[in-house]
Parts: C-alpha cells; structure tokens; sequence
C-alpha cells in the first residue's frame, strides 16, 4: 500500500471510529430523551409534556421545583436511602469477602480449591429467579420477608460468586515474583496479599464495587419479591408504584453516573507489568 494513502487512513481512522460511538451512543440514549425530557419539563413536539391544559403555566422552575421538593418530602427520599443503603452494604461485603476468596482461587491448589471454585460455578450458573422461591420459604421461617437485611442477603448472595471471580482473574495477572520478594522480607502471606497484590489491583477493586452497586441499584426483581410494606421499597419498586414517575427514573439514573464520572480514571491495568523491569 503507498505510503501517502496509509497516512490518510491513519488520520482518517480516528475519525470514523468517533462518529461510530456517536452513532451508537445517540441509539442507546434515544429511549431515554422522553423520560428525561419529561423530568425537565422540556416540551418534545411543539407541545408541553404533561401540562396542557389551558390557562396560565408555572414557570420551568416552578415545575420542576414542585416535583422535586414532593420527592424529598414524600416516600421518594425513604426508597432513596433505601437503595443507596442496600447498594453499599452489597459492595462491602463483596469487596470485602470478595478479595480473599478470589486470592485463593488465584493462588492456591488443592481437592478444597476446586471444590470451592466449583460451588461458586454453580451458585453463578443457577438463574436468579430459580434461587427465589426457596429463599422466600427459607426467609419466611425466620422473619425476613419485608425486611432490608433479607434483601441484602440475596444481594449479596446473587452478586459475591462474580466478584469472586471477577478478583480471581485479576489476580492471577498479578506476577507472584512481587509476593515471593515481600516474603523475603518478612511478610505473612495475608500481609503480602494486602501490602502488595491489593495495593496493585486497584482496576479490579473498582471494577467489581461499581458492578456489585449497579446489580443492587438496578434491581426489581428481588425487591418485587421480598418485600411488602411500602417504608421499605427501594427506587426500582418504587418507580413502578409511582407510575414511571420521570423525576424518580432521573434520580435513579445519577449515583451510576457520578460513581463513574469519578472513578473513571482509576481504571487503569498499567503498572503492574512495569513493576518487574528491573528484575
């Protein structure tokens, strides 16, 4: 291929590769520009969503002051921290468990290894909607139906064999060189997990709180099932017992956004193959 046409398709790649992830970007966020419009009170097609009828119109402020501040004093800010609640108590434990479990996947050997990585294959592979109906029963004789602490315990359940894995596979990148050197020097093996293979795994620490808060956050399924009383709906339930309510689907939508704006550029696997270069 000459020389000059291969310089035209070097800046002409760029290029094409961004107007395709905004042509994607624009059809994955197309279903939601109703519902965001809505909450903003911002009128699609000539015509005001939601406030047509004749007479004098509150301002955009006034509307949209009414929806939020019936939110923060309704049922709305309760389902709120309900859900925030139960999505960070799923990240720490499964970070927390998580970690030391998928170290031993990643480094041990053994008949009890294996019979470990295979339960938790198991407990993976069993769909969700399987496992409910037994841990309804089970739930019901020891008073955790309608109750926040039998939701996070499936959460937990449901989400800690990925993270697991998610932290298995990780680890197993981390060269066991930097362990076998913090040995030389002393360290326990847990020592040498937590001073050096934690401190270099940063990406998959991350990576698996922010699926375990998604799994939590987003879920319906679950809360559908465990759950009565309206004081203890989380925004999932929430959202359907308000109608669709645009104001609660937006509030939904920002922790995911702003968790990511923020961590997004910890994500990075460099530094651990640099950690050997002199060796």
């Amino acid at each position: 291929m000459p020389r000059r046409r291969v310089r035209v398709l070097h800046h002409v790649t760029p290029w094409l590769r961004f107007v395709l992830m905004l042509g994607i970007l624009a059809v994955t966020f197309f279903p939601l520009s109703g519902t965001f419009a809505s909450a903003f009170g911002i009128p699609l097609g000539g015509r005001g969503y939601g406030y047509g009828a004749p007479g004098p119109q509150p301002s955009w402020f006034e509307r949209e002051w009414q929806q939020y501040a019936g939110f923060l004093h309704g049922e709305g800010l309760i389902w709120f921290e309900n859900s925030l609640g139960l999505a960070l108590f799923t990240v720490l434990v499964c970070v927390a468990v998580g970690a030391p479990a998928g170290y031993v996947l990643a480094r041990a050997r053994g008949r009890l290894v294996n019979g470990f990585a295979l339960a938790i294959f198991l407990v993976q592979s069993f769909p969700a909607f399987l496992l409910l109906v037994p841990l309804f029963l089970a739930f019901a004789k020891i008073g955790l139906i309608d109750t926040l602490g039998g939701v996070a315990i499936v959460y937990v359940a449901l989400s800690g064999a990925v993270a697991i894995w998610m932290f298995a596979a990780y680890f197993t990148s981390v060269p066991i060189e930097l362990e076998e050197a913090a040995w030389l020097d002393g360290a326990s093996v847990f020592g040498a997990f937590f001073r050096v293979v934690l401190r270099n795994s940063l990406p998959a620490v991350l990576s698996t709180a922010i699926f375990t808060f998604l799994f939590a956050w987003n879920d319906y399924l679950v809360a559908l099932v465990f759950i009565r009383s309206n004081a203890n709906y989380t925004l999932g339930i929430g959202l359907g017992a308000a109608g669709g309510s645009p104001v609660l689907a937006v509030l939904i939508s920002l922790p995911p956004i702003l968790i990511f704006a923020l961590l997004n550029r910890f994500f990075s696997v460099g530094g651990i193959a640099g950690a050997l270069s002199a060796r």
